[in-house]
């Protein structure tokens, strides 16, 4: 899980834009967008969660057809979704102060992702 907020904060302040739509989105089938407190606690928490709903296990349709370990990993991040909208207020994200962006990985094994920031308003 990486906290991505600051990045976001970036790409809306250069936008100009003051009242809007700041879209996050993640490129990949085994990642996730989402807002959390970006906490030590919750850090653990979620995965743990996560794996308790939709375990690793070799029973998936995705692991019959390719053996990868990852079936799983599809499922979560689907779960949890790859995109992420927030209001944009005075040029930032209406964030509350305990909220932050997150990009989640959800495959067995490291990813390089793109997350793409679309800034719409006036």
């Amino acid at each position: 899980m990486t906290d991505v907020t600051d990045r976001v904060i970036a790409v809306v302040s250069r936008s100009g834009i003051k009242v809007g739509i700041v879209q996050v989105f993640c490129v990949g089938s085994t990642a996730a967008v989402g807002a959390i407190e970006f906490e030590p606690g919750l850090r653990r928490d979620l995965p743990e969660m996560l794996d308790r709903l939709i375990p690793p296990s070799r029973d998936y349709g995705h692991e019959q057809a390719w053996h990868d370990g990852n079936g799983h990993s599809h499922l979560q991040a689907t779960l949890l979704g790859p995109s992420l909208s927030v209001p944009v207020a005075d040029g930032r994200p209406a964030l509350g102060t305990w909220q932050q962006i997150v990009h989640m990985e959800c495959d067995v094994r490291p990813r390089r992702r793109t997350v793409i920031v679309t800034v719409i308003g006036e």
